[in-house]
């Protein structure tokens, strides 16, 4: 659930908790406190925990053991739990605001004109079908029209500004290594299945995967009318296998101070000679540009080869199919159909289609979002709210300045370097202070495929227009009503949407301890991300730089070393285990947030002792509101997915893998050698 921009910044990414009666210690608490916890519940869910499971044993079981077992995934889901229950919700939420959008009659060109003309292109099916694939015939024809290789490259230019396959990918993002200036990157691309370990793995589900692939594309060209399908579907895997071998791996990938290149136009030519890239950089609007960042060094010197090798004809029908791909969910019912029938039900175990209303939206999120992020923000984002987290993100930076002024593994030279780091961080809440300017977008109600590009064009014209100039600090990453959050190293920012703050991760009616062990520890892992074996590499000014002393860079590297091999013992399914080294920034955000969130609550009780509701102490409620969070159930093809292409461990192993190496849980829960959990405590991780 945490998101990426070109892997670089990265996003973290249940219904409401019935009210408790509460208790206070009329001892230790004043009038005004005892009176305020008798209005706030615990914020535990107590239906969902299953008491017979040792905590010490498995947490997560413990606090949602019961909701596991009684849960069925529903039909239209990969998995289900907080995440996607309060996805959904939002959901509803913004299908309200559209809906009177779209059921109205508003002056064209306003918000609502055309928020309302999005939706109703998605959903006029008749339309659609009508149409069938007659919307990709201006871009069918560009593609025949290639009669070199310079013609080739000119199209990789078009393609790229549109999402349309390709080898290699273009876009804008802050100079890694001078962050208040864009620079334009590529980065290895092409594959139409999810990672490359899909082409090479040989075990049976993987060899299941690639024959359906094969047969998914042979499937769409016939759809499409395209000639030759299954020959195309095999020249095309064989091609598309002959690029995964030369992508780099993804353990590798993470390590930007390693992969960052910033190549003057010339060098770029010299690194590969055989591709036009006068004729890309003048499709592309960027002939200017003094230089390019290359994020895979490597690959992008090795595919000049296979782009010079492969002939017309073969990259025709690679592109014909990038173009297909990226459209297919976007035409006719049929071709809608056979592409979720492979990336949803084959990959990911989905039973069937999720309601066309709700994919509408999503795609009404993604490209006129912040026309409806102004109307979420008003409807369901009280300031109250945004007050209250203000208070706890203060809370979490104040705990995480003392735990790194007490680090004892650590010099004072690298201390004051991430105490810097800390002091600058920029910290967004709910909404942008700017919203994004739609003025340019022409929406149509009958023109889905149009509708689409033009927003595309508007997206690449404001990148053309930001090129040369400075960062656009107020930009968000993600719209108010995106139930996640993140972290964006070369701005040093924390960002948190409006609709992340509901229960579980926070409930303005429960008593803190939960909200820190939910939002709070979602606030420490996005804090812990400018500090995890990535983020750590960039400065408190978000520049990709060594500000560690060798000594202090090697005792991280140890204490991370340890959390990898933790976690590589976790067992997934009986042939599959975590990645420790894939999911390591991750998993070191965890265990700083619960680890920081706890650390806050306590100084948050400012020496009062914490009170005990529903039987819960303060530290309990704590860990508690942490697992509840992760509350969730996989698919088998959605777990084998998520290990194999996502950061983040399954939610069963971000809670029991985190909290196992904090001791206050043993303390809380009266951990002994006896439990599964139990880790000696030479063998716990402590990094921040």
């Amino acid at each position: 659930m945490l998101r990426s921009v070109l892997s670089l910044s990265v996003a973290l990414a249940l219904t409401a908790c019935s009210p408790q009666n509460s208790t206070t210690e009329q001892q230790t608490q004043s009038a005004a406190t005892e009176e305020a916890q008798q209005q706030l519940s615990s914020g535990v869910i107590k239906e969902n925990m299953d008491p017979s499971v040792d905590p010490g044993d498995d947490f997560f079981r413990y606090v949602n053991g019961k909701w596991f077992d009684n849960f069925e995934i529903p039909a239209d889901k990969s998995s289900y739990g907080s995440f996607v229950i309060l996805r959904d919700e939002a959901q509803d939420h913004v299908m309200d605001i559209i809906k009177s959008s779209a059921e109205g009659d508003f002056k064209a060109g306003s918000d609502e004109q055309k928020v309302g003309d999005f939706y109703r292109a998605y959903m006029d099916m008749k339309t659609r079908n009508e149409l069938g694939v007659t919307p990709l015939k201006p871009e069918l024809s560009k593609i025949d029209a290639i009669e070199d290789y310079t013609d080739l490259a000119e199209y990789f230019a078009y393609a790229a500004r549109y999402g349309y396959g390709t080898p290699f990918s273009l876009t804008q993002y802050p100079d890694l290594k001078s962050p208040k200036e864009y620079l334009m990157y590529t980065w290895q691309s092409g594959l139409g299945l999810p990672e490359r370990e899909y082409y090479f793995k040989d075990d049976e589900t993987s060899q299941t995967i690639r024959d359906a692939y094969v047969k998914h594309i042979q499937t769409m060209f016939e759809l499409a009318g395209f000639d030759a399908p299954k020959e195309s579907a095999d020249m095309l895997f064989a091609l598309e296998t002959k690029i995964a071998q030369l992508h780099m791996k993804k353990e590798q990938a993470r390590n930007f101070a390693a992969n960052y290149n910033k190549l003057t136009i010339e060098e770029l030519k010299a690194l590969m000679p055989k591709f036009d890239w006068d004729a890309y950089l003048n499709e592309a609007d960027i002939s200017d540009i003094p230089s390019l960042g290359i994020l895979q060094k490597d690959y992008m010197q090795n595919i000049d080869g296979v782009i010079a090798e492969t002939s017309l004809e073969d990259w025709k029908t690679f592109l014909k199919w990038g173009l297909l791909n990226a459209s297919a969910s976007r035409l006719n019912a049929e071709l809608d159909e056979a592409n979720f029938n492979f990336y949803s039900k084959v990959l990911r175990g989905v039973e069937e289609q999720q309601p066309q209303w709700r994919r509408a939206v999503s795609l009404s999120n993604a490209h006129v979002g912040e026309l409806i992020g102004k109307v979420y923000v008003k409807q369901h984002f009280p300031p109250e709210a945004k007050d209250r987290m203000m208070e706890m993100v203060n809370n979490l930076l104040l705990a995480y300045k003392e735990s790194i002024e007490n680090l004892d593994w650590m010099t004072d030279e690298t201390r004051a370097q991430a105490l810097d780091k800390l002091s600058k961080f920029t910290v967004k809440i709910g909404y942008p202070d700017q919203w994004r300017d739609y003025s340019a977008l022409t929406v149509n109600a009958s023109d889905l495929f149009g509708n689409l590009k033009r927003s595309s064009d508007v997206l690449y014209e404001e990148m053309l227009k930001k090129q040369g100039g400075p960062v656009w600090t107020h930009e968000w990453g993600m719209t108010p009503q995106t139930v996640n959050a993140y972290y964006n190293p070369p701005l040093n920012e924390i960002v948190f949407p409006a609709a992340i703050l509901q229960p579980p991760f926070f409930d303005m009616n429960a008593e803190d301890a939960v909200n820190y062990g939910g939002i709070g520890a979602v606030i420490g892992h996005e804090i812990g991300h400018g500090f995890d074996d990535a983020g750590s590499t960039f400065d408190g000014d978000g520049v990709l730089r060594n500000w560690w002393t060798d000594e202090d860079r090697g005792e991280f590297e140890a204490r991370t070393a340890n959390l990898i091999e933790q976690y590589n013992q976790f067992e997934v399914l009986p042939d599959l285990h975590v990645n420790g080294e894939y999911t390591l920034g991750e998993n070191i955000g965890d265990l700083g947030g619960i680890s920081i969130a706890l650390k806050a609550y306590h100084l948050s009780l400012d020496g009062e002792k914490a009170p005990e509701l529903d039987g819960f102490t303060g530290d309990q409620r704590v860990f508690i509101g942490y697992g509840q969070v992760w509350a969730s159930k996989y698919r088998e093809e959605a777990l084998r997915s998520q290990v194999q292409t996502d950061t983040h461990s399954p939610t069963k192993f971000r809670t029991n893998g985190a909290v196992r190496n904090v001791p206050e849980f043993y303390e809380a829960f009266n951990v002994t050698e006896e439990d599964a959990l139990y880790l000696p405590p030479e063998e716990r991780v402590k990094i921040w």
